[in-house]
């Protein structure tokens, strides 16, 4: 739509021009509730709520024009400064034309019909299947307020924001601020602190409310309470382990007053546990919403609670990072996710029980970032952002996790208690203001002594991830003459960068054991850098470059090292470095160094042996990436069933009852491929079979139909009738999936046409049918797609919201086609729509890539075959 994308250009002059002195809002939701169910029918059009908004700001220069920004199927009435305009002639669908301003005070009133969201973006309305009930709530970033109410949607032009909210009988209303009055349905809250319009906030509806609080008194004697809430809807109460996230919170409070030196600043704390959401959560100050899925409605593993404790650390650091101190432009958004990254597990690892959080980090989070850094899309951790189609797609592995793994190294470099009083005077020094990166730097050269330009000119402002290999030397006595560190760079991004890291020797031990005997901690910079603190040690069986994963770089292993894992890997002692060689192994895979046969053989000779639950579970992510995508297509088959068997073995071993039996029988089942697999799972199902220990709950009952279902062996009654035991809105999800996955023509001719040729389907289902859409037992089913593919994304980007434009580029590429003529068909359209929208191209071009990847990888493992073959293996 005309108007709808934002430039950078455009926002930086506004807010030259402009100050915002604060917003008014009353929304009025009481149509979301009766009438037909749904958001409207095409005659009718969308369902839509009345949002009258009232802006004060002040203009720098008479006589100029802006515009507000205002997404809405409607405007009834436009009021500048008292005087009425014409609605036709100044709203355009995304923009309302403020021209010839007044210098000075300025009020603008907006009254509109804005539209409810199935999209999760905006005001999204959910409708449960379990009872009926409604629930709203918004989600905003990088600009979607504009969608509920009338502003300026930029991060830097903050205000004071009051909201008021008339909804239907028997609902509970929270917004940022404090309730204030409640009267006749009509909800009014406190206003806020200066905050940007992204991270306003209301939730609205029949929500399950459980409530505690939270007391700390400082040094100076006063005292901080903050009133504690938490929230889902009431059809998961009995599930809601409202406890122990407010355990994680209080001891995440804990840790942020203890380094911050400066205490919450936005009076209550509400968490909202909502359906249908798009991200993990959102840090909207004094009332953060996460995914619902993070209640848990049967067992999971640690791995999950900590993944949940987590994400409300990161999201409580953006109290700090993010809300009290904002970002200028989206080009600086590491300001607050690499921030929060970070700090969400450092305060874990100190304040909580999940000590063991760098290891998940290491192994988890930065696979996210070295994927990241490796596309063609790559961009430095401070990046380029033009407009907020760039914006969106920039909430990557890089801003995140490669951000956050910069700064762990920073802490290094710099020193941890000058990267906190750093923190602590960038605070005080920006607090209710936006900053960029030099504002940040400033403090931290202050603190710690260190230049940062240097620093940050290699981290922050250059794309693209290092190699670094050991390479050794002997003498006739078997210790080492020399070790030294070969860094390298891909050729598209060939900055070599200062690493602090810490280099491990390693031997086993007369029992067994691979232990750490040595360690040095050096700088490494340039091209070769000599570790001289190892010099005289004794041979090593493995070297460890970055041991402690202090820094940010792709590890490399000496021949005699990667000899040592591929026979010893089971027994490194120490989680952390068995988590780092697991991670460099699956890098040397998805480069295309080891055939993923090989990663195969390791996961079976020695995944059973691993004891962290979120490594093991990051392995079996990994090693179905390593079989669908990186094995050469005439093994795959083998190698499916050396998987499938290898699973089913750990799973009848494992510990009944344990977290690692649960985690065996959920990848058994995502690997089951032969019919004796999926007679079992069926017997699981049915009560015919039984695994000691396993409990066998309606999540996992999900989990085994999904196999059966792409296979071929459930049908749409069976796939029924497990929603009839679960007619929830997860089990409406898991129904939706099951049912795409099913191996017929006229089902995925069905599920295209839901997702790509229809506006039905909400984002959380869109998002299932995707993901039963492609299986890989169903390559050739598959196939006619690619073309249709092609065909239809264009249009799809310019007709749909970016959120299902995003799930439809990414989830419907054709990756299962994995040949010459898919990659061919790729750039043929990339050829074909140079003209095409810019993030549009940079989901194909990234698609692409993993294409292109994949390809590499089947060549280099087929060579392993055809060695194997010669050899006579």
């Amino acid at each position: 739509m005309p108007g709808e994308n934002l430039s950078r250009d455009e926002a930086r002059a506004r807010a030259e021009l402009l100050t915002v002195d604060g917003y008014e809002v009353e929304l009025d939701l009481r149509s979301a509730v009766g009438g037909p169910d749904g958001d409207g029918d095409a005659a009718a059009g969308p369902r839509t709520f009345r949002s009258v908004t009232t802006i004060r700001f002040r203009n720098a220069r008479a006589g100029a024009s802006t515009f507000a920004d205002l997404v809405a199927p409607a405007v009834t009435a436009v009021t500048l400064n008292g005087r009425p305009l014409d609605p036709a002639a100044v709203f355009d669908g995304t923009r309302v034309a403020l021209d010839a301003l007044p210098e000075g005070e300025n009020v603008l009133v907006v009254d509109a019909q804005c539209a409810y969201s199935r999209t999760g973006e905006g005001m999204h309305r959910f409708v449960d299947p379990e009872d009926g009930e409604v629930y709203l709530y918004t989600q905003y970033e990088p600009a979607d307020s504009r969608r509920v109410f009338t502003n300026f949607e930029q991060p830097d032009l903050k205000a004071p924001f009051r909201f008021q909210v008339t909804a239907p009988e028997g609902w509970t209303v929270w917004s940022n601020g404090a309730e204030e009055s409640r009267e006749d349905g009509v909800w009014r809250f406190a206003e806020t602190k200066p905050i940007s319009t992204y991270i306003t906030a209301v939730v609205a509806g029949p929500y399950h409310y459980v409530t505690d609080s939270y007391s700390r008194t400082f040094e100076d004697g006063t005292t901080l309470e903050i009133p504690l809430g938490a929230m889902c809807r009431k059809g998961l109460a009995r599930h809601f382990d409202a406890d122990d996230v407010f355990l994680i919170t209080k001891q995440g409070l804990d840790f942020f007053h203890d380094n911050f030196d400066y205490p919450y600043p936005f009076g209550k704390y509400d968490q909202a546990f909502v359906p249908e959401y798009n991200l993990g959560a959102m840090e909207n100050p004094g009332c953060v919403t996460f995914r619902e899925e993070y209640i848990f409605r049967g067992k999971v593993t640690q791995a999950a609670y900590e993944s949940r404790a987590n994400v409300i650390l990161h999201e409580m650091a953006h109290m700090w990072f993010g809300d009290l101190v904002t970002m200028q432009w989206w080009d600086d958004l590491w300001l607050k996710e690499s921030f929060a990254d970070f700090m969400g597990v450092f305060a874990m690892v100190e304040s909580t029980r999940f000590e063991d959080g760098w290891i998940t980090f290491a192994n988890n989070r930065k696979a996210w970032a070295y994927r990241a850094d490796q596309l063609p899309s790559t961009h430095p951790v401070t990046a380029d952002i033009r407009d907020l189609e760039d914006a969106k797609l920039n909430f990557d592995g890089i801003t995140y996790a490669k951000g956050a793994s910069v700064l762990k190294q920073l802490v290094a470099y710099a020193g941890r208690d000058a990267f906190l009083e750093g923190a602590r005077r960038y605070f005080k020094k920006h607090a209710y203001g936006n900053t960029q990166l030099g504002d940040l730097l400033s403090v931290l050269a202050e603190t710690s002594g260190r230049d940062m330009t240097a620093w940050s000119r290699s981290w922050l402002q250059t794309a693209g991830v290092n190699s670094l290999t050991p390479v050794v030397t002997y003498d006739a006595a078997d210790r080492i003459t020399e070790l030294a560190v070969l860094q390298e760079a891909a050729e598209s991004h060939p900055e070599l960068r200062p690493h602090r890291v810490a280099v491990g020797l390693y031997r086993r031990t007369p029992d067994g054991d691979l232990v750490r005997y040595a360690r040095a901690e050096a700088d490494v910079a340039g091209p070769r850098t000599v570790i001289g603190e190892l010099a005289g040690a004794e041979r090593p069986e493995l070297i460890l470059v970055n041991d402690d994963d202090l820094t940010y770089c792709k590890v490399r292993f000496d021949e005699v090292s990667l000899a040592t894992l591929r026979a010893h890997l089971g027994d490194i002692t120490d989680p952390l470095a068995r988590a780092l060689c697991w991670s460099a192994l699956w890098s040397l895979t998805r480069d295309g160094l080891m055939p993923a046969r090989d990663f195969v053989s390791l996961f079976l000779d020695f995944a059973g042996r691993e004891t962290g639950i979120g490594v093991l579970q990051m392995l079996h992510s990994w090693v179905q990436i390593a079989l669908v995508q990186y094995a050469a297509p005439e093994w795959r088959k083998e190698g499916g069933r050396a998987l499938s068997e290898g699973a089913l073995r750990e799973l009848r071993v494992a510990e009944p009852g344990s977290e690692h039996q649960l985690a065996w029988a959920r990848f058994f089942a995502a690997v089951a491929d032969s019919d004796a697999d999926l007679q079992l799972l069926s017997g699981l199902l049915d009560g015919s079979a039984r695994i000691d220990g396993l409990d066998v709950d309606q999540e996992l009952r999900w989990a085994f139909l999904s196999p059966l279902a792409s296979h071929g062996v459930a049908d749409e009654s069976v796939i029924d009738a497990e929603l009839a035991r679960d007619d929830t809105a997860s089990g409406k999800r898991h129904q939706v999936r099951c049912l795409a996955s099913r191996p017929s023509a006229a089902v995925k001719a069905q599920a295209w046409a839901g997702v790509v040729e229809s506006e039905a389907l909400s984002n959380a289902l869109v998002e299932a049918t995707i993901a039963g859409f492609a299986q890989p037992s169903q390559r050739e089913l598959l196939a006619p797609y690619t073309d249709t593919y092609f065909e239809a994304i264009e249009r799809v980007w310019a007709e749909r919201s970016i959120q299902i434009g995003m799930a439809v580029v990414r989830g419907l590429f054709p990756a299962l086609q994995d040949d010459p003529s898919t990659l061919a068909a790729t750039d043929a359209w990339l050829t074909a729509h140079e003209d095409a929208a810019p993030a549009l191209r940079r989901l194909v071009l990234e698609a692409r890539d993993e294409l292109a990847r994949a390809l590499r990888a089947q060549t280099c493992d087929a060579g392993a075959g055809a060695a194997e073959a010669a050899a006579g293996i």
